[in-house]
């Protein structure tokens, strides 16, 4: 607050509560990472968009970005301790993430598309959670790209 010369009061004026200051700080982050993860499709094929997305979500660089990484993974746990009213605001945040997510998968419906984008999108949270636990950077290195091939495989079914 001091290196942006604001008080407290000055801030926290601008939201109703914490929990409001909490859905807003989560969405912004989850915005700026959709925007992080589009810049690796900038220069792909079409086809290659959703294995680009997926090979930048899960490398090493955004694995060890606990700070500026994935909001999902980072605060998952926290958010499922929210009071039911901030949960509801959290997952239309995160159904809104996986309905543009779904735009890349590969489904004959917009259902299965969004389906797939949802466990996807979980399942490559869990995954950052599990790598960031490993103290062997090769190890986290396999792990993660373990997971790529897994995921990938598991989409085009």
């Amino acid at each position: 607050m001091r290196d942006l010369r604001l008080t407290h009061g000055g801030f926290y004026r601008h939201f109703d509560s914490k929990e409001e200051l909490f859905i807003e700080a989560f969405g912004e982050s989850l915005a700026e990472l959709s925007h992080k993860m589009l810049s690796a499709i900038g220069h792909v094929p079409p086809d290659s968009q959703l294995k680009a997305l997926m090979n930048r979500y899960l490398d090493l660089e955004h694995c060890e970005d606990v700070a500026g990484g994935c909001p999902v993974a980072a605060l998952a746990t926290e958010v499922a301790r929210r009071p039911a009213k901030t949960r509801t605001a959290l997952l239309q945040i995160l159904k809104n993430h996986t309905a543009q997510a779904a735009k890349f998968m590969p489904g004959a419906t917009e259902e299965e598309r969004e389906r797939k984008a949802r466990v996807l999108l979980s399942g490559m949270a869990g995954t950052l959670n599990i790598a960031r636990v490993m103290v062997d950077e090769e190890q986290r290195r396999r792990f993660l790209e373990d997971a790529k091939k897994f995921y990938w495989q598991a989409v085009q079914q």
